[in-house]
């Protein structure tokens, strides 16, 4: 009897244990199950949050994009506008230096322009100082003064080179060696008036000094060929009709 209750004894309490080992083992399985549970949360959460930074951050990155690409358009149209205004600039200054280029050349054309007038007219002789320097020449011939004419009307030739009277000058120095009776100086003299000024009114004067000056050498052939040139040249001037009659005979 009392090992009959001692094994009943140990059954009840092999049994309670055992019902309490396997109440632990569902709590574990419980808890196993909740925090199973727990992490599954947090990783999903984990997981959207992180999704949502990729999105915030790919958004971003397109928003990045997007203004650095813009930026570069703002800087490569900054850039066409930088060289177009650079381009204005360097021609703006090369038609201003071609400007003032120009204007230089105008400003010293006008003042050489100036400076030769200025000259001119400073060297321009005075007409009445010229017409008293022939006179006076003129004078010394008529006095008989042959070589004072002729070193006066020499002067005059140098000091008035442009003047109108200059073929007339050089006819009335070969015409005072002729008076001085030098003759070949004096055809000379009057053959410069024929080169120099073959137009001049006093060319065929010239000739007909010079047909006088060979006559008096006695070279009556020159003298009459230079008569007959001179009615060749120039026919109907006083010196043509002299050249007329010395060739028929009469002086």
């Amino acid at each position: 009897m009392k090992l009959h209750a001692a094994l009943l004894l140990g059954l009840c309490l092999v049994t309670g244990a055992a019902r309490a080992g396997l109440f632990d083992d569902d709590e574990a399985r419980k808890d196993l199950a909740a925090l199973r549970a727990q992490v599954g949360a947090n990783q999903k959460s984990a997981e959207e949050r992180l999704a949502r930074i990729e999105t915030l951050v790919q958004d971003r990155a397109i928003e990045l994009a997007k203004l650095i690409d813009e930026l570069k358009q703002d800087l490569a149209r900054m850039r066409g506008q930088i060289e177009v205004q650079a381009n204005q600039i360097e021609t703006l200054d090369r038609r201003q230096k071609d400007l003032y280029a120009d204007l230089d050349a105008r400003l010293r054309k006008l003042e050489a322009s100036a400076q030769a007038q200025e000259k001119q007219a400073a060297s321009a002789p005075d007409p009445l100082v010229e017409g008293k320097a022939y006179e006076a020449a003129l004078n010394q011939f008529k006095l008989g003064n042959y070589q004072s004419s002729v070193a006066a009307f020499q002067s005059f030739l140098a000091s008035y080179p442009e003047s109108q009277q200059v073929s007339s000058a050089q006819y009335w120095i070969g015409n005072a060696y002729y008076a001085l009776r030098d003759y070949k100086t004096a055809i000379a003299a009057q053959q410069k008036v024929l080169a120099s000024w073959p137009n001049s009114a006093k060319a065929p004067d010239a000739l007909l000094n010079i047909a006088s000056c060979q006559a008096e050498m006695g070279e009556a052939k020159a003298a009459r060929e230079t008569l007959q040139s001179l009615l060749k040249k120039y026919p109907g001037t006083p010196a043509a009709e002299q050249a007329k009659h010395r060739l028929a005979g009469k002086r």
